[in-house]
């Protein structure tokens, strides 16, 4: 199986602008014959607490058709990354499209203390599967949950997937922590960041993937907008940048 993480340079809350973008690169990623792609945390508003409620839909919402489309015709499941409503509050949101399936949801359960006071805890998904391989995913602050890796773990995932919006300091703090989850876990282990300005930093890049071994197999730098591909059964590893 071939997984993708995208790493973007997101336009502030200019959502159609942003689903351009990530077309572009699902774009490449099909063309590598990619199974999954997942984007960064947030990835079409930016991370952007400040609007995120007003910026907030849900997985229905039509201006996400054509990833459905793209979904069902290339056989490719996408994740994408959007502050969704959830009554009584805002959710930091993954929306998942699989081929000829009906959307999925994944909220982030575990929030970092400066993320309370604009969104609420979420419910997270467990059981993705993608050929028949299990996949977990975490939206940032939750690698740095113990717990929640642990429980990836046993629920069978061999396949852990981080989606992110990390300052130059955050994300090396990242890089450690999921170099851990795969070698202790024995993991296939990949993160998605973005890059350029979020809220009050600049974002740091270095979208990575590690193998099972805990080694990492690749990573892209902290300036350019781009993809990261494994196959796991051969362990080749395919990077493209725009």
């Amino acid at each position: 199986m071939k997984i993708c993480v995208a790493q973007t340079r997101p336009v502030k809350g200019n959502i159609q602008r942003n689903i351009e973008n990530h077309k572009k690169l699902i774009d490449i990623a099909v063309s590598c014959s990619a199974d999954i792609i997942i984007f960064p945390e947030l990835s079409l508003t930016g991370y952007e607490p400040g609007l995120a409620k007003a910026l907030a839909t849900t997985q229905d919402d039509s201006r996400f058709n054509d990833f459905q489309d793209i979904s069902n015709n290339r056989q490719i499941t996408i994740g994408i990354g959007m502050p969704t409503k959830n009554n009584p509050g805002t959710c930091i949101s993954m929306i998942l499209f699989q081929p000829r399936k009906a959307r999925q949801l994944y909220s982030k359960k575990y929030l970092h203390p400066d993320e309370e006071d604009f969104f609420i805890s979420g419910q997270g998904l467990t059981g993705l599967k993608v050929n028949n391989t299990g996949i977990a995913l975490a939206i940032c602050y939750e690698l740095s949950v113990p717990e929640h890796s642990e429980n990836a773990y046993k629920s069978g995932a061999s396949i852990y997937i981080a989606s992110v919006a990390k300052s130059a300091a955050g994300i090396e703090k990242a890089v450690t922590s999921l170099s851990g989850i795969a070698n202790k876990y024995s993991m296939t282990v990949l993160l998605s960041n973005c890059v350029g300005h979020c809220d009050n930093f600049e974002s740091g890049g270095k979208t990575s993937i590690w193998n099972n071994k805990g080694l990492l197999a690749g990573q892209l730098n902290d300036t350019t907008e781009g993809i990261l591909i494994i196959d796991t059964g051969t362990q080749e590893l395919i990077e493209k940048t725009i």
